[in-house]
């Protein structure tokens, strides 16, 4: 059985201050004319990923790149090639972009897409950019329920936009009403809430979905039925898991150490970032980080931080 080459791309999601990114539709004459996708364009033969970014930027729409972030790796299998996209977050530049190949470029909010049709392989990217770079884990266990529900609105307040309803320990009665007013108080303010356990406790709270710990996503071999899903991993398997059953996003731990396991084997960043470059779906650096690591977690290849007690801090 001959197996099918892959092509090698490369993929640029500059990023506006405001979150806008910019897509490009595809001249006529190429495959999925008209079709709107995110601008860069094949590797040549020993070309450096990096490399090709900066060159097909350059040539596409006349601008210098400062260093890209690597991002998340998906295989598409489009009916006449198979290529794999190499995505890279880019948050500067010099020059204005313009098309310099008759492209037609246009600046998006990921939440609220204007252009159509969009390249099939892109969906599921411009999902996840709409996650944002800071996720907090609930934390009322130790703080208090009281506690960390006026921390809740302090952290709201201040831009906090995907929470993680934890606190496994509560009782269920509690936990259920703890988590309906974390929806509520999350949705007035537009934040998601992912609830940690079952779907039937997301449901009943109202959440947006849920989040499995690595041990409950192994006995899935579907995704759970519901908007948003997410899973916690520890190393590639667990990644390629999470992605297998269609989850949204990972967190990836622990990267750091920590004041809940001190002395527990850690990540490092080297290997956080060979893991979150190989993974299909968007990597939250967890372990260790602070709310001013999101810059330094990005530049690793994590979409963001994702943080229990400085969340709340």
């Amino acid at each position: 059985m001959t197996q099918t080459p892959i092509t090698e791309v490369v993929a640029a999601v500059l990023t506006q201050p405001d979150g806008r990114v910019l897509l490009a539709q595809r001249p006529p004459g190429k495959a999925y004319a008209g079709y709107w996708e995110f601008p860069g364009g094949k590797v040549e033969p020993g070309e450096a990923l990096e490399a090709a970014l900066a060159r097909e930027l350059h040539e596409e729409l006349g601008i210098a790149i400062t260093p890209p972030c690597r991002w998340i790796t998906r295989v598409f299998e489009y009916p006449h090639a198979t290529v794999r996209l190499n995505f890279f977050r880019v948050f500067g530049w010099q020059g204005e972009p313009h098309p310099h190949e008759g492209q037609v470029f246009s600046w998006q909010l990921p939440d609220a897409v204007e252009v159509a049709p969009l390249l099939p392989a892109n969906f599921p990217i411009v999902k996840a950019l709409t996650l944002p770079s800071v996720l907090g884990i609930s934390h009322a266990e130790s703080l208090g329920v009281d506690s960390f529900l006026a921390r809740l609105d302090v952290a709201l307040a201040n831009g906090l936009r995907l929470i993680q309803l934890r606190d496994k320990s509560l009782p269920d009665d509690v936990r259920l009403q703890l988590a309906r007013e974390t929806v509520r108080r999350a949705h007035t303010h537009g934040a998601r809430v992912l609830v940690n356990g079952s779907l039937d406790l997301a449901r009943a709270a109202g959440a947006d979905g849920v989040h499995l710990d690595s041990s409950a996503a192994a006995k899935l071999s579907a995704r759970p039925d519901c908007a948003w899903v997410g899973v916690s991993c520890h190393d590639a398997a667990e990644l390629a898991h999470a992605a297998a059953i269609d989850a949204d996003f990972a967190l990836l731990s622990p990267v750091l150490p920590t004041l809940t396991h001190p002395g527990a084997p850690t990540l490092g960043w080297e290997t956080f970032s060979a893991l979150a470059a190989a993974s299909p779906i968007p990597v939250y650096g967890l372990g260790g980080l602070e709310r001013d690591d999101v810059a330094r977690a990005q530049s690793h290849g994590a979409h963001g931080v994702a943080l229990l007690r400085g969340a709340w801090t």
